[in-house]
């Protein structure tokens, strides 16, 4: 867990899986704040990949790193699929997209409302 053993807030969880995404060279890294827009969740966390084998490798990372911190996924979606992985921590979904598979579920364009922040390699705390 997170220091003094308290889980992550759910701002800082999304933007660590979103650093942790970068590790991996995820591209088009993006927070969307959804507190406004909808009760499924506070945020969601889109990122894609060029490839099949990189979109599953970004969601192990993901996965992997926010354990660490004693955060675990409530659900997993898409593992076998590979072009669209969806890691459910509750108040932050996670959606690791193949490019051409986030191209057409447009999610940015769904919550177009919603404050978003662009995730870029060598940013600090996001």
């Amino acid at each position: 867990m997170s220091p003094a053993n308290q889980p992550l807030a759910p701002r800082d969880l999304a933007g660590k899986a979103a650093r942790l995404a970068l590790e991996k060279k995820g591209k088009d890294v993006v927070i969307l704040d959804l507190r406004e827009q909808s009760s499924v969740c506070d945020y969601f966390v889109l990122v894609s990949g060029e490839s099949e084998p990189q979109v599953k490798a970004i969601a192990e990372r993901v996965e992997e790193g926010l354990k660490e911190d004693g955060e675990s996924p409530w659900h997993v979606e898409g593992r076998k699929g590979g072009t669209w992985l969806l890691l459910d921590y509750v108040h932050v979904v996670v959606h690791v997209f193949h490019e051409r598979t986030r191209e057409i579920y447009m999610l940015e364009r769904l919550w177009g409302d919603a404050p978003r922040e662009a995730i870029e390699t060598g940013t600090g705390d996001s």
